[in-house]
């Protein structure tokens, strides 16, 4: 039993061993095999590339290119050109023919000349029509070719599984994202925007301009007179501009003309229209000299025949006065003047800046230099504070106030003014050498008023409306 236990167990053993040694002999033949020859078989899911849709596009790119090229355009700008000549030497001829016609032999020549000259212009309208008509059917042509490229290439771009081209056009539109977001904080940097009531008492470095101008209602007819918006506006009348014109013989007005909005401003379209102070022009109270402004739903003004700043309010039509320093100068004895003339009854300037409203001129006892005092806002108004400067104001041809800053121009020629004073009202301390240049439309400026609601000055010039942005440091 035990033996033949055994004899089993060899049997089972030898087996296993010739059946371990057949599939090694085998392993190596195939790997011999293989040495010498090596055939794959490859699967692949995806769905094949279509070249051929790739190569139509590319030729439909092709004869694109080559079909429309600018000497196209060039050849159809020339037979325009060419038309355009031979009608205007024709009608040359024509006259020539109409004043000389002897009825003799001269005029049978000039009439052979100019049909010949006729047929020849025919033959270049035939010319035109064909190749207009030819350029119409290229460019139908073009466009047919373009709609199939375009269904063709959304169909190739369902194969870019990488997303290439994707990625492509989202860099394209981040880059246009970013240039463009450059060119707003370059904006934001040359001209910053101060919010109304604050002042970071920056420096004024340039003006540029003007942005517009306009001569509205009424061109060339009132030369003297001033204009802009209210810094601190009625509820409601947020948008409002207003206009003071010298009706009376330059010097003297009675009114002021609102318009609902710049645009209306600037067509000439007036609503509500005016508001009267007096009925008489010129009488008690009524305006006196270009040099207004219009703050807090009030006109502040120099008034008739009196060295005193009137205040009319706009809500109650009454009027308020403001008495001056002693010795101040009136009625055109201390106007703003250049070397070839003076702005008449410009004695007084008034203006504004972010604190309120400001009142420029001159006394006898101060030999003619200009004096700044801040007007108080009240009922009646009071004079506040006051600092004497040390410019001639006969020297100046208009004063603006912009940050508690007083600024103060001159004339230079016909087509530049020059901001070269300052005097700041914190430190005490002027500048004379500013060298800032307003490029003008008209030779004079008889108004210059300085809107803290936008950063520009607002500019009467010889009848126009002119519009200026102010760049701070």
């Amino acid at each position: 039993m035990l033996l033949l236990q055994s004899d089993t167990q060899f049997a089972l053993w030898s087996n296993m061993r010739l059946y371990v040694i057949i599939p090694l002999c085998a392993l190596l033949t195939i790997t011999k095999q293989e040495h010498t020859e090596c055939t794959c078989e490859l699967n692949n899911s995806e769905r094949l590339f279509p070249h051929e849709k790739l190569r139509n596009v590319e030729s439909s790119t092709s004869d694109c290119k080559s079909n429309i090229i600018p000497q196209k355009s060039v050849e159809l700008k020339s037979l325009l050109q060419g038309l355009e000549q031979r009608l205007t030497q024709l009608s040359k001829d024509v006259l020539i023919l109409e004043k000389e016609d002897d009825r003799g032999l001269y005029g049978i020549l000039s009439l052979y000349l100019i049909e010949n000259e006729m047929n020849e212009i025919k033959q270049l309208i035939d010319k035109l029509n064909s190749t207009t008509q030819q350029h119409q059917i290229l460019a139908a042509s073009a466009t047919r070719q373009l709609e199939i490229m375009k269904t063709e290439m959304k169909v190739l771009e369902k194969f870019d599984t990488m997303q290439v081209i994707k990625g492509r056009q989202t860099i394209e539109v981040l880059r246009a994202d970013l240039d463009s977001c450059k060119k707003e904080v370059k904006a934001l940097t040359q001209l910053p925007q101060l919010p109304q009531g604050t002042c970071p008492r920056s420096r004024l470095v340039s003006v540029t301009g003007p942005v517009f101008y306009t001569e509205g209602e009424y061109p060339g007819l009132y030369s003297y007179g001033a204009w802009g918006c209210d810094p601190k506006p009625e509820k409601g009348k947020e948008n409002w501009y207003w206009l003071v014109m010298m009706t009376s013989n330059n010097r003297y007005s009675n009114y002021i003309r609102f318009y609902s909005s710049l645009n209306s401003l600037i067509r000439g379209v007036s609503a509500p229209g005016n508001v009267y102070i007096h009925t008489s022009n010129p009488t008690t109270n009524t305006i006196q000299g270009p040099n207004n402004v219009l703050y807090g739903g009030a006109l502040y003004y120099n008034c008739y025949n009196r060295d005193a700043v009137c205040r009319f309010n706009l809500t109650t039509k009454h009027v308020t006065t403001l008495e001056l320093h002693q010795g101040t100068r009136y009625n055109s004895k201390a106007n703003f003047c250049h070397l070839e003339e003076c702005y008449p009854y410009t004695d007084l300037d008034l203006a504004t800046d972010e604190s309120g409203v400001w009142v420029v001129f001159t006394t006898s006892l101060d030999f003619g230099n200009m004096i700044l005092s801040k007007v108080e806002e009240g009922e009646p108004p009071a004079l506040g504070k006051t600092w004497q400067t040390s410019v001639y104001k006969q020297a100046v041809t208009n004063t603006f106030m912009a940050c508690g800053v007083l600024y103060a121009t001159r004339y230079v020629n016909q087509e530049l003014e020059e901001i070269f004073y300052s005097f700041n009202t914190v430190t005490g301390k002027e500048r004379f050498n500013l060298g800032i240049f307003i490029s003008k439309i008209s030779p004079n400026i008889q108004a210059l008023n300085y809107s803290p609601v936008d950063q520009t000055l607002h500019v009467y010039s010889d009848s126009n409306m002119v519009y200026y942005k102010v760049i701070f440091e």
